[in-house]
């Protein structure tokens, strides 16, 4: 069901205001935490790509979803596979493909993201269970939406 409704000019530009100080802050923090992770961000974004999937993924599927080249994702398996935080193996179905498996557990590195999740509880904490429906749908919508534009291109 889609519903479209006027968004007036003042409105759209206070939400962009949002949006823009959401992604900045955004980047500051994983840009810390793949510092304390010995990485690069672009190097932490894709390794959370990776261990969001079901299972060993092909660097193809992770230059997709990251909308990085298929080189560019190489260079970055090779520096998470030197780091230990993923091993390349054959795919047991066909051996031709090469498949990239995290070999760290998530809960090692779980403490760079509690005061994300702490304040993740707080924001949520202000608002009703039917209000929490709206903000998470909207949080889907620029997702999917987001991800059309920028990683499917």
């Amino acid at each position: 069901m889609t519903h479209e409704h006027d968004v007036p000019t003042e409105e759209l530009e206070r939400f962009g205001d949002y949006a823009r100080e959401t992604s900045a802050l955004t980047i500051l923090f994983h840009s810390r935490v793949a510092e304390q992770m010995g990485l690069s961000p672009t190097d932490e974004k894709c390794l959370d790509l990776a261990m969001r999937a079901e299972g060993p993924v092909t660097a193809g599927r992770i230059a997709e979803l990251s909308g990085l080249s298929t080189g560019a994702v190489t260079g970055v398996i090779d520096r998470l596979e030197r780091a230990g935080y993923v091993r390349r193996v054959r795919d047991p179905h066909d051996r031709r493909k090469v498949l990239v498996e995290v070999t760290i557990a998530e809960d090692k590195f779980g403490h760079l993201f509690v005061g994300a999740q702490e304040t993740l509880r707080e924001v949520l904490t202000q608002f009703t269970a039917q209000e929490r429906d709206v903000v998470e749908r909207y949080q889907r919508l620029m997702i999917e939406t987001f991800r059309k534009r920028v990683v499917e291109g």
